[in-house]
């Protein structure tokens, strides 16, 4: 099963298309219940999610069949090595007792470019120690762009990263990233498959922000339309059939929704259909950089 559980939408409001707003706590459960039923083995989560850590630890059963990933805080940029280290330290040992967990499968450096500032081999060293100590079984980063992911393989031991991939934002996949990756032995956890929703919805409904992708949309829909795919089949489809995806990160509002999401990801589709709709346009593909 490559469907892993995102649990942002446990703590806070997220996506473009999310109407239904932070998950409630009783639908929660029921989601938990569900992916372990689903075969489902991922939960992604991180300290900067609300207070999505304290939800799953509050619903997560004494045993359960989950590997758990978190990240580590925002670091200052103007503080020492040695300061952002002790915080990574602080705030992890935080988040294990917010979710309940003597220890967790892993733990990503939440910005990239936190591995790039002066001084961050101290962050990476601290990052090691929680390994060797055996609370944390692999280590690694969440990154955006292919620039991150090579500097990341040139300078750290990685066994673990998070990366946005979808049938708009193939950059990592025609660039040979992920072959990289795959290469170097790196687990591969993909993130932003529907682009915050971007991919569900119907395109004559977009703000105008997205006017420089909104005929690309209509074609996209289209085609998938003529192909008899639902768009939650097609998006989900196209990362899925990546053989060097290793897990497919989802967030879901129910357990309805785990459900289909479980269900779909067992169809995977072939890459080069999808080849026609890449964009490369960062103020699209990247949504800290939307302006809506």
């Amino acid at each position: 099963m490559k469907l892993g559980l995102g649990a942002v939408q446990f703590g806070m409001d997220y996506g473009i298309a999310n109407r239904e707003g932070r998950t409630q706590p009783k639908e929660t459960a029921r989601i938990l219940a569900a992916a372990a039923q689903s075969g489902v083995r991922i939960l992604d989560t991180a300290a900067l999610y609300g207070n999505s850590e304290d939800v799953l630890g509050r619903f997560l059963p004494r045993r359960h069949p989950f590997s758990i990933v978190t990240k580590t805080p925002g670091f200052g940029s103007d503080c020492p090595g040695k300061d952002n280290a002790r915080l990574l330290e602080d705030t992890f040992h935080r988040s294990l007792a917010r979710l309940g967990q003597p220890s967790v499968y892993g733990l990503l450096v939440h910005q990239a470019d936190d591995l790039l500032a002066p001084d961050s081999g101290l962050i990476m060293e601290r990052m090691l120690s929680l390994k060797r100590r055996g609370l944390v079984e692999k280590i690694g980063v969440s990154v955006y762009t292919g620039r991150q992911i090579d500097q990341m393989l040139d300078n750290y031991p990685l066994d673990l990263i998070q990366l946005p991939i979808n049938a708009l934002d193939q950059r990592l996949l025609s660039g040979g990233h992920l072959a990289r990756l795959k290469k170097a032995g790196v687990e591969i956890h993909a993130r932003s498959v529907f682009l915050q929703g971007l991919l569900l919805m119907d395109p004559d409904t977009l703000p105008s922000y997205f006017d420089p992708v909104r005929d690309c949309l209509r074609n996209y829909h289209r085609t998938i339309r003529r192909w008899e795919m639902t768009p939650v089949e097609a998006a989900l489809g196209f990362v899925a059939g990546l053989e060097e995806i290793d897990v497919v990160i989802c967030g879901v509002n129910n357990h309805r929704q785990l459900q289909e999401l479980a269900a779909q990801t067992q169809k995977p589709v072939d890459r080069k259909k999808f080849s026609r709709f890449a964009v490369t346009d960062e103020d699209i593909l990247n949504p800290s950089l939307w302006r809506l």
